[in-house]
């Protein structure tokens, strides 16, 4: 008895000990974040150049070609690229990027779609007792909160399923996604819950039933991620940035530093791809953030360096809509590699993914054969037999190569950094490698700081914490209604319209034109399965004002797009990562 009452007390006062520590924690972090928020009390007090109208393309080159020198130059249009130059043109750096194909193009476009702290990773933190891991955790569940504050838009809260199998799982699962709560303290988005078997099936019936237990709930966020990309570049121009897609670096431009006859860094030479016309542009610092593509510009700075990439293939598979309910996605903690497999909703269509094998680095990979059949597999694992899981029903997949890198300053440079690197180089060249979607801000801030302290840059605190996205001010969650009401679209074009654009969906809308039927009034779709519409088109156009004197006039292009979407077979999902990064400096 005595025994007994002894461990209770140890179990209290251990139980109490646990939770002060990350009740403290919670609360030095939450006083953190409402000191860095304070940086940015309102978007006014940043300096906007470009509040009503974004420069086109032309006028962007045009900047690059004739600034004398800017502060900061990004290679790179991804995440982590668009993120650098927001998070340096709001520190008052004059600042440019450059992007040889479109924005997000690559990796950044070709994600799970999730915003979250990574569920498996924090598994393998308590596991392993490995601290870096727990904060690369607590670090991305802050950044989940943030993204989802400043791109309302593009993002929302999703719940996500765990079916539990075995008895003994059940407890051993349900700890775990409570320390992910836990984790995410002020931050969580939804608490998550246990749900019986008939609740599980009745939420999600195609799951198997045979020796099922039950399921537990928790919540991660979820986005439109190509979008959203193409939101933080549209909002780094729209702060002063020039930016420019289709421009390539030819190679690093040099000089001799005075004090230490070194050479260092000090812009590029750049090629408009579509004009073929070659430029300089000279900055004090040049930042790589070419993700995959690391090593080639860290070899253009130094032949002799060592690549620190090691690319790995992430393949994703779209299939119809009946696989997988509206609201609900799906993980699969345990596949029979070991990795985690989501199976998400996304654009009434169903995402499953990702896979993790070694791969080449090439412009455009290409989704093998035998990764799309494993993610089939792991599908059937989880679904009823009733339903017949066929290749066929494969309407499209991606590959994406996620660009692990092994730190260049770390003695035992076989071990891959889990999170990212900034590095600095001896002529200067700054490069951030790694990381994840989710943290691209936290990421931004910190190479920026790196780069600021080693160029001596003059510059403000980061002000990218609370700093609302393109198209966030002005959106509710029904703005789609008022553009049904205000301008007669249909429901599912202005849902799109609304999740896509933002508050600059009125824009959108105002150029729409009438198609001559009783409903809808304006809105004329260029396919009649997807809510495109050919106003969106008009935007993409009066922003390329030099594409009209070529063969890329309204209709040719229309036509090209179309036929595009119908040859391909391609779903809206994937159709929406294309049609999003075209938009290139559109609003």
């Amino acid at each position: 008895m005595a025994f007994r009452r002894a461990l209770k007390r140890t179990v209290v006062v251990g139980t109490g000990a646990v939770a002060t520590v990350f009740g403290l924690s919670h609360l030095i972090e939450y006083r953190k974040t409402q000191a860095r928020l304070a940086y940015v009390t309102a978007e006014a007090e940043l300096k906007v150049p470009y509040a009503d109208e974004l420069p086109s393309r032309e006028a962007q080159l045009t900047a690059l070609k004739t600034t004398e020198e800017f502060d900061v130059l990004v290679v790179g249009g991804g995440a982590t690229g668009a993120g650098c130059a927001l998070d340096a043109v709001t520190r008052n750096l004059k600042t440019a990027l450059v992007e040889r194909s479109d924005f997000s193009s690559g990796t950044s476009s070709r994600s799970t779609k999730l915003i979250h702290g990574g569920v498996r990773y924090l598994q393998k933190a308590i596991m392993q007792l490995d601290y870096e891991q727990y904060m690369m955790v607590k670090e991305a569940l802050h950044e989940r909160a943030n993204l989802l504050e400043i791109a309302p838009h593009l993002s929302a809260p999703l719940p996500i399923m765990l079916p539990v199998y075995k008895w003994w799982q059940l407890p051993y699962y349900w700890a775990g996604i409570k320390m992910y709560d836990l984790v995410a303290g002020i931050q969580c988005l939804k608490s998550s819950y246990v749900l019986s078997k008939t609740k599980a099936l009745e939420l999600f019936p195609m799951l198997k039933r045979d020796k099922l237990v039950g399921a537990i709930v928790y919540y991660d966020g979820q986005h439109n991620d190509a979008r959203m990309n193409l939101a933080i570049a549209l909002t780094a121009a729209r702060h002063g940035a020039a930016i420019a897609n289709y421009t390539e670096v030819v190679h690093l431009l040099k000089t001799k530093d005075p004090q230490t006859g070194k050479e260092k860094v000090c812009g590029a030479h750049c090629k408009d791809v579509i004009t073929g016309e070659e430029f300089d542009v000279k900055a004090k610092c040049v930042i790589n953030a070419t993700g995959p593509f690391t090593d080639s510009l860290r070899k253009m700075d130094n032949q002799e360096t060592s690549n620190i990439c090691q690319p790995s293939a992430g393949v994703h598979i779209v299939i119809p809509g009946y696989y997988s309910p509206d609201n609900m996605g799906l993980l699969d903690p345990a596949t029979s590699d070991g990795r985690v497999i989501f199976f998400l909703p996304w654009e009434k269509m169903t995402i499953a993914g990702t896979t993790d094998t070694p791969t080449n680095v090439t412009a455009h990979p290409i989704p093998g054969e035998d990764d799309i059949n494993f993610i089939l597999r792991e599908v059937r694992n989880y679904l009823s037999p009733d339903i017949e899981v066929r290749r066929g029903d494969v309407l499209a997949a991606w590959s994406g190569i996620r660009p692990l890198v092994t730190d260049p300053n770390s003695k035992d440079t076989q071990s891959i950094c889990r999170n990212h690197i900034v590095s600095i180089s001896d002529s200067g060249l700054v490069t951030i490698a790694g990381g994840k979607w989710t943290t691209y801000r936290s990421m931004a801030e910190e190479t920026l700081d790196a780069a600021i302290k080693a160029h001596g840059l003059s510059a403000e605190p980061c002000k990218t914490v609370g700093l609302m996205l393109e198209g966030a001010k002005g959106w509710t969650p029904t703005l789609y209604i008022r553009l049904v009401q205000d301008y007669g679209l249909e429901n599912e074009v202005a849902q799109h319209l609304a999740s896509t654009y933002g508050g600059k969906a009125y824009d959108v809308a105002k150029m729409a034109e009438v198609t001559g039927q009783r409903w809808p009034i304006v809105g004329k779709r260029l396919v009649s399965e997807f809510p495109y519409i050919e106003s969106e088109l008009i935007l993409y156009i009066h922003f390329f004002p030099e594409q009209e004197r070529g063969n890329s006039d309204f209709s040719s292009l229309s036509v090209v797009c179309v036929k595009s979407r119908q040859s391909s077979k391609q779903p809206r999902s994937f159709c929406t990562t294309r049609w999003a990064t075209g938009l290139v400096l559109s609003s």
